[in-house]
């Protein structure tokens, strides 16, 4: 069961925005973000919006899916027009799901020709779509490049058999370097997407698992902790005593031993749970959404951000496509962000990029609390004491796994 969508306004039904958006977007680079809510297999620990591909119909269909989303395409352009916002090229496009290599190749290239005719793609646009790696074939992989994607994200997880297993993952671990050698060599950047903290995973199997991907020459790996949400499969193992989650000190462990072996293999830090060998590495996708700039999100229960204002998608795919066809906006609800909680959010995903953020622009009660998160070890001193000559808080690797804690003190 994937999570309720949040409360918020009624949007009007045609989607229309309010005038404040236009200067609110100036400077803001704008991105596509994809939904594509079908997989194969719906994972226990999964409570993303996602549906298998065989249990929906109509134009919820895994057939009919792509020509909805064109239909959202074509909505956000004309809303996007009647606000007033000057035509932006896309900088970023992020096909993600579900397992968005479920649909045919031919319907992933219709998605990105749709945002490409309708907006133009940025000439150094990143185009990324995510898989699994049982979902792609080497010619798949080239004709996806041919189009114009630059970037696929596999979902790796784990090399561990047993791990993958509990996770319910079912493809085969061995296949993960063949395809990211298939992808590299159609000329697509990779990524691998691990998690740790699975119920049963020792030490010794997360790092089985890091030093699997690193084996395969990636230049990017994302590495998240597992959360186990209320309604998931998982979640009622758990309650029932059939599986038992690690504590917080096994989590910070597996941390800290990612860190350290991503580091030594050459990959830096650039977002809490995200490492890339160079910054031409990084998903810029991603740091869009750290920086707070604009996006429009198409799919069921999509999110999106455009100008201050912040939307959402109804979450069942058949209501999706029964707005879209009737000429409706399938937003379900929306919020104008306010100046207090533009400046907390800024705060929250700004520590979390190695960017860090910059004191200066920090209320002065936050200023003066960056003295404290130096002495307790989470902030870095060279950057708060501006040795590097940009004054910054810039979190230590203590204070990555507290970045909750440092944004409670910086936003009190």
């Amino acid at each position: 069961m994937s999570p309720a969508l949040p409360d918020g306004d009624v949007p009007p039904a045609d989607g229309a925005l309010p005038p404040s958006v236009v200067p609110r977007s100036a400077g803001r680079a704008f991105g596509v973000y994809l939904h594509v809510p079908f997989c194969a297999v719906r994972c226990g620990y999964c409570d993303f919006n996602t549906y298998t591909a065989t249990e929906l119909g109509g134009g919820a269909s895994l057939a009919a899916y792509t020509g909805t989303a064109l239909r959202e395409i074509a909505l956000a352009d004309r809303v996007l027009r009647d606000a007033g916002l000057p035509p932006r090229a896309v900088s970023t496009v992020f096909v993600g799901g579900g397992t968005p290599t479920l649909l045919p190749v031919d319907d992933l290239v219709r998605l990105l020709d749709g945002v490409r005719g309708t907006w133009g793609l940025a000439p150094d646009a990143e185009v990324t779509t995510e898989a699994n790696p049982d979902s792609v074939t080497p010619d798949g992989l080239h004709r996806l490049a041919a189009a114009g994607f630059t970037r696929v994200s596999f979902g790796m997880q784990s090399a561990v058999p047993h791990v993958l297993a509990t996770l319910d993952r079912t493809h085969d671990p061995e296949r993960v370097p063949d395809v990211v050698r298939w992808a590299r060599e159609a000329g697509l950047r990779v990524s691998l997407d691990l998690i740790y903290g699975t119920p049963g995973e020792s030490l010794a199997d997360w790092r089985r698992s890091v030093e699997a991907a690193l084996a395969t020459g990636v230049d990017h790996v994302s590495a998240y902790a597992l959360v186990v949400e209320a309604g998931t499969r998982m979640a009622v193992q758990v309650r029932r005593g059939e599986l038992t989650l690690p504590d917080e000190d096994d989590q910070a462990a597996k941390y800290e031993l990612a860190d350290d072996l991503l580091t030594a293999a050459g990959l830096r830090w650039y977002e809490v749970s995200n490492w890339a060998r160079t910054p031409a590495d990084a998903s810029r996708h991603n740091l869009g959404y750290w920086r707070g700039d604009d996006w429009w999100g198409v799919g069921p229960g999509a999110h999106s951000h455009v100008g201050g204002v912040r939307w959402w998608n109804v979450k069942h795919p058949r209501a999706y496509a029964d707005r879209l066809e009737a000429g409706r906006s399938p937003a379900a609800g929306r919020e104008v962000v306010d100046a207090a909680t533009a400046e907390l959010e800024r705060v929250m995903l700004g520590v979390r990029i190695a960017d860090g953020l910059p004191i200066g622009e920090l209320a002065p009660t936050s200023r003066a609390a960056v003295a404290e998160l130096v002495a307790d070890g989470l902030v870095d001193p060279r950057a708060a004491l501006g040795l590097d000559g940009t004054r910054r808080v810039v979190l230590t690797r203590r204070g990555r796994l507290l970045a909750d804690a440092v944004v409670r003190t910086l936003a009190a």
